[in-house]
């Protein structure tokens, strides 16, 4: 199968590591770059570099984020000389954002630069950017509106969520690869990322939600036995008036998808999830290990392959 997996964040990275290690170049994943920003005069894509790292089995294995054998020297110069320490820069890290940095500013497009990168650290799939237009993810709070990691990492998600905002999305055209990725798949996968902040943001750019429409999606639940394994989620859809549930994680991605995976954990919310037009897989979603990740993205696949087949099998009838 042709899989395209949509992606942000630590759990989106480790999903799309485990489609990698089955699919090789038949995967692409299209990740959210709403989190993007400039910083001390480097443009940071955490999400990219996250799912990029870990492709490239460069990631922290113990933060999930930024490169193993990490050193702080950089960062801890700025904070010395009074900077702005709050974002925490590694210098392998920063390296990336060094020269990304460089060739954005020699007029390379972000899906290009990914290219490159991608080839250097020998990632077999193909990682797109979502767009190569900027559109930042601005969180509404009780607080004001915040950029998303002015919220997210400065203020540690202290401020009460009332709603969000992706500047431009709609002006925004999907990067070059994106539309043909989802339009030759025979699964889209959306990784067990933040639906608010990392899947939603892909889904308004442009016309990529219309693009899903006649597709078979999955969503894996980012949300086990009503908490995030990491970040806000679970918090967010609190503060927004839902429950934080797999059930409303389904919910909140509606008609989009054809199956919802679940951990064994909410085995209970199964029945009701499961209707006419959902397909429901229940199975342990937690990845702790490499081998985690490859054997949840087998049990994605399978149940992908089998709504598909039934699919064939009742057109044919």
């Amino acid at each position: 199968m042709k899989v395209v997996a949509l992606a942000g964040g630590v759990g989106g990275a480790k999903l799309a590591d485990g489609l990698a290690q089955i699919l090789l170049a038949d995967l692409t994943v299209v990740v959210n770059t709403g989190d993007d920003f400039d910083h001390l005069g480097l443009r940071i894509c955490p999400d990219l570099d996250t799912v990029c790292y870990t492709l490239a089995g460069l990631a922290n294995p113990l933060m999930g984020w930024g490169r193993m054998d990490e050193t702080w020297h950089a960062i801890e110069t700025v904070a010395s000389l009074g900077g702005p320490d709050w974002f925490n820069l590694g210098d392998r890290d920063m390296g990336t954002h060094l020269e990304r940095t460089r060739r954005l500013r020699m007029g390379q497009p972000l899906s290009e630069i990914t290219r490159v990168f991608c080839q250097a650290w020998g990632i077999e799939s193909l990682v797109l950017p979502m767009s190569n237009d900027p559109t930042p993810t601005i969180v509404l709070t009780d607080q004001g509106e915040l950029p998303f990691q002015e919220y997210f990492v400065h203020q540690k998600c202290i401020p009460k969520v009332t709603g969000f905002r992706f500047e431009g999305s709609s002006r925004a055209v999907p990067a070059p690869g994106v539309p043909d990725a989802i339009r030759e798949a025979d699964l889209i996968v959306v990784c067990p990322s933040n639906p608010w902040v990392s899947i939603d943001p892909i889904l308004a750019v442009g016309s990529i939600r219309a693009s899903l429409q006649p597709k078979t999606v999955i969503a894996v639940s980012p949300i086990i036995g009503g908490k995030t394994v990491k970040g806000p989620a679970g918090k967010m859809f609190t503060e927004l008036g839902f429950e934080s549930s797999a059930k409303a994680v389904a919910g909140h991605y509606g008609k989009l998808l054809t199956g919802f995976v679940l951990d064994q954990v909410d085995g209970d919310d199964e029945d009701k999830i499961h209707s006419s037009s959902l397909e429901v897989l229940v199975t342990q979603t937690m990845m702790k290990t490499p081998e985690d990740r490859k054997q949840l993205a087998a049990d994605v696949l399978s149940f992908g392959y089998k709504i598909l087949s039934d699919k064939i099998d009742r057109k044919e009838k």
